[in-house]
């Protein structure tokens, strides 16, 4: 039987600490198992960064099939957040590739592990749920508050000048620039401006 082949992630926050620990600890799990150690993935990043090159390329990898497992020390050392870490969860799985975690105790290449990586779909919609709830309660307080949700309206002026721009025959990104407003607004008065016209048109007829 062939050996499954593994890659280790290890990743530290700064400069002055060290993967070793991690990296040492995987190597012995991996040994136990009687898994090859294909690839090692190593480096220095915050928690909270987005740039992981690292990271990155071992997920790469995964996709193009070079090993059949990865282990990490711990799940956070993987994500910055939940949506992060299933993500990941998913892509592993599509492709064929379990995952270990030491500190978790988690092995997907066990049905227990396999169940309990299942489980973080539902956290993560969870964590949906009260994100979208969260913000609905904040607007409505400020609502109550009297406070202003979302763009003020624009004024009148500028609402004028960009019929007057399109009654010229000025395309929308151009009115845009040129008044220098969002081209939302300018395609919406512009939508507007149009309509009428054809309605008028219309009516003329």
């Amino acid at each position: 039987m062939t050996a499954r082949r593994a890659a280790i992630y290890a990743r530290v926050s700064t400069g002055e600490q060290t993967p070793e620990n991690q990296l040492l600890r995987l190597r012995e799990v991996a040994a136990r198992a009687g898994w090859t150690v294909a690839r090692e993935y190593v480096e220095t990043a915050s928690g909270a960064t987005s740039r992981r090159p690292g990271l990155d390329a071992m997920i790469a990898d995964a996709q193009r099939r070079r090993f059949d497992v990865v282990m990490a020390w711990d799940v956070s050392r993987l994500g910055r957040s939940l949506r992060d870490l299933v993500d990941l969860f998913e892509t592993l799985r599509t492709v064929g590739c379990d995952l270990f975690l030491e500190q978790q105790a988690l092995d997907t290449s066990t049905p227990a592990g396999r169940a309990l990586l299942q489980m973080s779909g539902v956290f993560a919609e969870f964590e949906r749920a009260m994100i979208v709830e969260r913000t609905r309660a904040g607007m409505a307080r400020a609502r109550a508050s009297g406070k202003r949700i979302g763009r003020p309206p624009a004024s009148d002026n500028l609402v004028q000048s960009i019929r007057a721009l399109r009654a010229r025959g000025v395309g929308m990104d151009r009115i845009a620039r040129e008044l220098k407003c969002g081209k939302s607004l300018s395609f919406r008065v512009c939508q507007a401006f149009d309509a009428e016209q054809k309605q008028e048109e219309l009516e003329a007829t």
